[in-house]
């Protein structure tokens, strides 16, 4: 049989490691990655031969939708198993042709590369710029035009193995988690295709890297998927860049969130004259405030845990916990089901004005005060904070923030 697409076996059976170790739900057709598994050498054939004829088609997206963290809801498109793998595939390929034209200053879904990188790197050109232009990109992904983003591809690559699937999986349909509705996509990328972020890399790439390093040499931005910032010498400068990439996404069918793109002063002098003039001392990049705060008598502009980050976190703990329905369990079993959300968040918001985590500690020992009190409810509040205080210093492993971030004397507030 002639193969009419030089993908290979191994380029799949790579693209399978990729999405098992990535784990993640089924999609749509209910097949799970241990399903997959069960027959793994024919399942493996099957989607090489058919990507290697040419005849692999994109089933459609299972649409989910799941809380954002500043609040309401964001749609995830699931790909079926089989379609992850093949668009591992293509991520792949595409990687290796992009990945060295990115800018330096793009950030997101890349090899050695993180938010944390941006955030620091931020950080440090708030000591160096005295205004920042907080993009916000509405609807960016839901937005995507398909033939511009088709174009893009081709000017980088002849290859048509990514010419073919790449087109046939952001056109992929969407079927709905609650309705079972299916639906055409006719512009955008599902949140949640394996190839769906450096899709969408390439098309701000070309839409908004390339040009303000052409256009605005002095400039520096930070980039993470569509959250920016935008580092100015002046206010007059900072509406002026803003007024230029409103016109620029334009020209790409994208349009600014006027709401949420602001004009911020990072500066250290006064803020009241900002404040008259309605502008804001305050912006967020990937889940931290930059803001002012006094550091050995002097005021500098640094990023700490933000305060929609924080709400994201207790409404985690309140509903995802469900510690009011767990009142027959041991601290010790909740510990172990909850240690590793916690971990994680202490890696991530621990980077940067460390002591913000003090008020994380509180927020989780101020839920285990209340399951405490639930499970015994003839012990009183000061017995119930003197309970945990002597857990804690018996077994002070128990809970990862226990040992890592709370204060030596812990106390109800």
């Amino acid at each position: 049989m002639s193969r009419h697409y030089n993908v290979t076996q191994d380029e799949v059976a790579s693209a399978w490691k990729s999405v098992k170790q990535a784990g993640g739900t089924c999609g749509h057709d209910g097949v799970t990655i241990e399903d997959i598994e069960k027959d793994l050498d024919k399942q493996l054939y099957k989607i090489w031969n058919r990507m290697s004829s040419g005849s692999y088609m994109a089933k459609p997206v299972l649409l989910v939708n799941i809380p954002k963290t500043n609040g309401g809801l964001r749609q995830l498109g699931i790909p079926t198993v089989s379609d992850r793998v093949a668009q591992n595939v293509v991520k792949n390929r595409l990687e290796s042709t992009l990945e060295g034209k990115f800018s330096q200053d793009s950030y997101a879904y890349r090899p050695k590369k993180s938010a944390i990188d941006a955030v620091a790197v931020c950080r440090q050109r708030c000591f160096d710029y005295q205004w920042v232009v907080e993009v916000d990109i509405k609807g960016f992904f839901d937005n995507i035009d398909h033939d511009i983003l088709y174009g893009m591809i081709e000017k980088y690559t002849d290859d048509k193995t990514i010419l073919l699937y790449s087109k046939r999986f952001m056109k992929a349909k969407g079927i709905d988690s609650v309705t079972d509705l299916e639906s055409e996509r006719l512009k955008g990328l599902p949140q949640g295709g394996v190839i769906s972020p450096i899709l969408a890399n390439l098309f701000l790439h070309e839409a908004f890297d390339m040009w303000i390093s052409e256009n605005f040499k002095q400039l520096k931005f930070e980039r993470y998927a569509d959250d920016v910032v935008v580092h100015c010498v002046s206010e007059k400068q900072a509406y002026f860049i803003r007024d230029k990439i409103m016109e620029r996404l334009k020209l790409f069918n994208l349009e600014l969130n006027l709401e949420k793109t602001r004009i911020v002063y990072t500066g250290k002098s006064s803020d009241q004259d900002h404040r008259k003039h309605g502008l804001s001392r305050k912006f967020t990049f990937l889940g931290y405030d930059f803001k002012p705060r006094f550091w050995k008598d002097k005021i500098v502009f640094t990023p700490g845990m933000g305060s929609v980050a924080m709400k994201f976190i207790r409404d985690k703990i309140r509903t995802g916990w469900n510690l009011n329905k767990r009142i027959y369990e041991d601290l010790g079993s909740i510990a172990k089901s909850v240690n590793s959300a916690i971990r994680g968040w202490i890696n991530y918001y621990g980077h940067f004005r460390r002591s913000e985590l003090y008020r994380l500690a509180y927020v989780i020992d101020n839920y285990l005060a209340k399951f405490v009190k639930k499970k015994d409810k003839l012990l009183s509040w000061k017995s119930v904070w003197t309970k945990l205080a002597n857990l804690r210093k018996a077994n002070i492993k128990l809970f990862e923030h226990w040992y890592t971030i709370s204060p030596t004397e812990r106390r109800a507030v």
